[in-house]
């Protein structure tokens, strides 16, 4: 496992979660806090391997990480991801 650190910049978001491969897509099962910067942050421990992810914002709004690389996805947009060392 590594603790890993996602960062999602949104001034005009009420709520973010994050919602991956990692939780099966649960739009409930990692909130993320926001600072007082605006930023959203979470940290969790992964298990080594690639990892695709989306920010759930406002509960109905899907944003890809804009500093992350993106792969396709099923539903014919893309996902985030990261690989976990």
């Amino acid at each position: 496992m590594a603790r890993t650190k996602f960062r999602f910049e949104n001034r005009a978001a009420k709520t973010v979660a994050l919602a991956g491969d990692f939780n099966g897509w649960s739009i409930t099962a990692h909130p993320m806090k926001r600072g007082r910067d605006k930023t959203w942050t979470i940290e969790l421990d992964l298990p080594p391997g690639r990892h695709e992810y989306k920010f759930l914002v406002n509960g109905n709004e899907w944003w890809n990480d804009p500093h992350s690389l993106k792969v396709p996805n099923v539903w014919g947009t893309e996902n985030s991801y990261v690989d976990v060392q």
